[in-house]
């Protein structure tokens, strides 16, 4: 019988290190800290809430740049890779509809054609932005002035370092876009 109190005390101690005060500790230091990326890392236009800085959106409308493709449709909880090889003739036909979407252009940069480990990824090379540049100048009806601009855009959301390749975070592009070049 006291093997069991002392388990059972035991047990409660556990409960209320490992159930309240651990996760009550992470949740302070996660706000304490890094606010921004506990919340989520939202992004918000004119106080509602447009999506997150941490996945990619699915858009197929021309006058926006378009994230890399996802194996699980942009959804959350079935995000992941299809874990396809290349001689797969399902990914062989995926990569040429996806080529097709992007007019068919022969040297497209990976990230546009594949999609990526987790099928949520948020950013794209700046070679692979730089090739949707032209789409989003004519749907968008850019005049050669509006198109420089819109280089400038894309080269000031370039992100990396010295340790990490340069990407660009694609919805915070397209909301930038969306201020700089509103849609007629």
């Amino acid at each position: 019988m006291k093997t069991f109190f002392s388990s059972l005390r035991l047990l409660g101690v556990l409960t209320l290190l490992t159930g309240l005060l651990y996760p009550l500790a992470v949740w302070a230091v996660g706000q304490a800290f890094f606010r921004d990326a506990a919340e989520g890392s939202q992004l918000h236009r004119e106080g509602r809430l447009v999506g997150s800085a941490l996945l990619a959106q699915k858009t197929t409308d021309p006058r926006y740049f378009w994230s890399r493709p996802s194996a699980g449709d942009y959804a959350t909880v079935a995000s992941g890779a299809s874990n396809q090889a290349w001689s797969n003739a399902k990914l062989a036909a995926a990569i040429a509809e996806r080529r097709a979407a992007h007019g068919g252009a022969a040297a497209l940069p990976a990230d546009l054609l594949t999609g990526s480990g987790g099928g949520l990824d948020p950013h794209l090379s700046p070679a692979a932005v730089i090739a949707q540049k032209d789409r989003v100048a004519q749907a968008r009806h850019l005049n050669a002035a509006q198109r420089i601009a819109l280089n400038d855009l894309v080269a000031r959301h370039i992100e990396g370092g010295q340790f990490t390749p340069a990407r660009v975070n694609i919805l915070r592009l397209n909301l930038a876009l969306d201020t700089a070049f509103p849609s007629p």
